[in-house]
């Protein structure tokens, strides 16, 4: 009977406690649970205070400039294919920070291939009457007509590119637009003999030759002579302050940073419209998009040369502000270059860390979950983006977006500043066949393109665009179809220096 007593005493104590214990056990549970959730708050605050201060701590100002002033009036050559969609957007983002105004193109380009004309910048309204900041999208250099845009202490500078090189990625982009590409099997099988393809008076084969030469607005059919080469050189040296390497790209950021007075993370960029070196595993797009014709880039050595050759206007620039831009490096110093370079490298390095995912690499497309900074695709190639890291807080992710938003959007968002009501009123551009304010990943269809490339064939001038959208002639006439893209009337007017076959325009 004694056992038994003690043995119900037990039971009973151990009842008693049990619920004590259970909540014992229960408050520390909680309060290491929530300890942990604090110290992870605090964490995560603390890592995105660190980010914050890397992206927006004093080494971005970069080393002294002294007592120089910035420049806030510039105007930007964008040469095709020689990385420029990344430094627009540098400018994009300067202009942008510093409330700058924009010399923006009624499309996405002024009248490209056409020579420039003031009259296709949005607001112009005459030679000094509204000042422009920064001018910098494609155009056909036309200097007289730029400098009724830009004022008189305007900064020019461009881009130049190896002519091999910008071959390749030129033939990669626009095959289905230049006819005397869509007609090559391959690069290799043009560079063997360019003028069985080449056709100097169907649109859009500039992109074929001497395309840089084009650009600065020279004749780019001209024979090559030693002295007709000089004279353009010298022609572009007189009105261009600092022609950057493509192939230099972060030494050639260092020296325009000096040249223009302006922050090291102004010249800090990631590289923007790169295309896919090779398709996707298992992927049959670039046969579908070549229409049955090999999609090849591969060259040799004899190839390559032949290349030159075709272009030894091109050529000829090349080498020789290849040579003037190490002489500027020298000036500026070699160990001096090699340090700021590396500062350079660990910004960029630092702003990939916090901005994107995947490790900094461009991505496909169509693997960017938000359509909005889905990069325009354009031509036979997948044209690559970015996607931004997730949780970034606001300022952060803002400073972010314009590091990486394509060129098309970031034109739409200035736009939209610059001219609210415009946007309000008009409908979205057409580019290519798709609106680009509603999807402007979508690519151009290859029957659209080939439409293009033939210059408009019959229809109105009020359908002939260009391969953006662009509006190239109010006027109804069938008669003013593009010949070599030159010598085009429009606005009521001949454009200024533009001569049919290719003539001379800078000046």
């Amino acid at each position: 009977m004694v056992f038994k007593r003690r043995a119900r005493r037990m039971r009973l104590g151990c009842f008693r406690m049990g619920p004590m214990w259970l909540w014992k056990a229960l408050l520390v549970f909680v309060a290491v649970a929530f300890a942990g959730q604090l110290l992870g708050v605090i964490f995560n605050k603390s890592l995105q205070q660190d980010r914050t201060r890397s992206l927006f701590s004093p080494d971005g100002q970069g080393p002294s400039l002294g007592s120089c002033r910035p420049h806030t009036h510039v105007m930007f050559l964008k040469t095709h294919k020689t990385a420029s969609s990344t430094v627009l957007n540098m400018l994009y983002r300067y202009g942008e920070e510093n409330d700058l105004l924009f010399a923006l193109p009624l499309g996405y380009q002024f009248g490209y291939p056409l020579p420039f004309n003031a009259h296709r910048v949005k607001g112009y309204k005459g030679p000094h009457v509204t000042e422009f900041n920064i001018l910098g999208n494609h155009m056909r250099f036309n200097k007289p007509e730029v400098e009724k845009v830009m004022p008189e202490d305007t900064f020019y500078f461009s881009i130049v590119r190896d002519p091999v090189a910008l071959a390749e990625s030129s033939y990669a982009y626009y095959k289905a637009v230049a006819p005397a590409f869509k007609k090559a099997k391959g690069l290799g099988d043009f560079a063997d003999n360019p003028r069985k393809y080449y056709d100097p008076r169907l649109r859009n084969n500039h992109y074929a030759r001497n395309l840089l030469w084009y650009d600065f607005g020279l004749d780019h059919n001209s024979n090559f002579s030693t002295q007709l080469a000089r004279h353009g050189e010298e022609a572009i040296r007189s009105t261009f302050k600092l022609i950057l390497v493509s192939e230099h790209f972060d030494q050639s950021m260092v020296l325009l940073r000096h040249a223009l007075c302006w922050p090291l993370d102004a010249v800090v960029s990631f590289s923007l419209n790169a295309r896919q070196q090779k398709p996707s595993s298992g992927s049959s797009w670039v046969g579908k998009a070549a229409a049955g014709h090999p999609f090849s880039l591969a060259l040799t050595d004899s190839q390559r040369l032949k290349l030159r050759e075709w272009n030894a206007l091109d050529w000829h620039l090349y080498q020789a502000f290849n040579r003037s831009f190490w002489q500027e490096v020298e000036l500026f110093g070699r160990a001096r270059m090699d340090q700021e370079v590396a500062l350079l490298r660990t910004r960029r390095e630092v702003m990939a860390r916090i901005c994107l995912r995947d490790g900094g690499r461009p991505v496909e497309a169509g693997r960017i979950r938000d359509k909005t900074i889905r990069p325009f695709q354009s031509g036979l190639v997948k044209i690559l983006g970015y996607e931004l890291q997730s949780g970034l807080e606001n300022a952060t992710r803002q400073a972010c977006l314009k590091m990486i938003r394509p060129e098309i959007q970031y034109k739409d968002l200035l736009d939209a500043r610059q001219f609210p009501r415009a946007v309000l009123q008009a409908p979205a551009v057409l580019a290519g066949g798709a609106y680009v304010r509603k999807d402007p990943s979508s690519r151009l269809r290859t029957g659209e393109l080939e439409m293009l490339g033939r210059g408009g064939g019959g229809r109105t001038a009020e359908e002939e665009r260009d391969w953006d959208g662009s509006l190239l002639s109010r006027s109804h006439s069938n008669n003013q179809t593009l010949l070599g893209g030159e010598g085009n009337i429009r606005g009521g007017g001949r454009v200024r220096g533009g001569v049919r076959g290719g003539g001379r325009v800078i000046r």
